[in-house]
């Protein structure tokens, strides 16, 4: 007789630090399955896990945008400087990150309270994250059944209604605009995010029906927002994609064998240009 192999129930993590939570190597997470598949790769996705990079400033306005309007992420800590030229800055910069805090610059700290007001007055995303309607940054596990790997979400807002669980994604972008957005969840893969998200909040806490809502706010002024719910067609994409990846990470895990783009080959593959320009060149060119 065989013994059941015990699957690990779904659980809701409240209160979990987000550093705790991306450094979690027993489970894989939405940015973790998107790493994998290309433009990524498995070897690309281990070395970064590996050796996670030095916080990089460029986040830091995102990170301070997404306190401000959720309540909860780093501390934030204003600096009385205009830029970090001087000795003064740079070390007041470094010891706000020494204890785990988001340093900004005067221009800054007024960005992104200029942002976090910007949300509050829009018509749909104020309401979508008014205090108390929901909970931020809440970590949730699960097992996938196919392939019995661990996975874990960390929506942004969650809003639990009668018969209703919904999601709430802030990003804050340099272009806002729709046609930008639509760029951006191809460029992003956002559509497996969205997927990931829904499938996970269905196993663990299994409401009636999930949404999954982007707000998408432009980092210059007048921080113009945008909110979208994602096209049923491209969230089953971004299902089929996280299904490839799951597969493909547990053959990585069973085999610990990490390929690159190429995988194992005894011959040189070819490459080319992207399909469109390749048939637009030969058009031309070869008639």
């Amino acid at each position: 007789m065989t013994a059941a192999v015990e699957v690990e129930a779904p659980k809701v993590v409240d209160g979990l630090s987000a550093e705790a939570y991306h450094a979690d190597k027993t489970s894989i997470s939405s940015s973790g399955l998107r790493a994998l598949l290309a433009p990524g790769c498995p070897a690309q996705f281990k070395y970064d896990r590996d050796n996670p990079p030095a916080p990089k400033r460029e986040f830091d306005l995102g990170h301070a945008a997404h306190r401000l309007v959720l309540g909860e992420g780093e501390e934030l800590e204003p600096l009385n400087f205009d830029n970090y030229l001087t000795k003064a800055a740079k070390a007041a910069r470094d010891e706000a990150r020494e204890a785990g805090a988001v340093p900004l610059l005067a221009h800054e700290w007024e960005q992104v309270q200029a942002m976090a007001e910007a949300i509050r007055q829009h018509p749909i995303a104020g309401p979508l994250f008014a205090p108390g309607t929901g909970r931020a940054e809440l970590s949730l596990y699960w097992t996938d059944p196919a392939t019995g790997i661990r996975c874990r979400v960390r929506p942004d807002w969650l809003k639990e209604m009668p018969g209703l669980a919904l999601a709430v994604d802030y990003k804050s972008c340099r272009d806002a605009s729709p046609d930008a957005i639509s760029r951006a969840i191809r460029d992003h893969s956002y559509h497996q995010q969205d997927a990931m998200y829904v499938d996970g909040i269905w196993a663990v806490l299994k409401p009636l029906d999930v949404r999954f809502i982007f707000v998408f706010q432009s980092k210059t002024a007048p921080y113009l927002v945008t909110v979208r719910e994602l096209a049923d067609q491209d969230r089953d994409i971004g299902r089929a994609r996280n299904e490839r990846a799951l597969r493909l990470y547990a053959d990585c895990i069973a085999n610990d064998e990490w390929p690159d783009w190429t995988g194992p080959v005894d011959q040189i593959p070819q490459i080319g240009m992207p399909t469109w320009d390749t048939l637009r060149q030969a058009e031309e060119y070869l008639k």
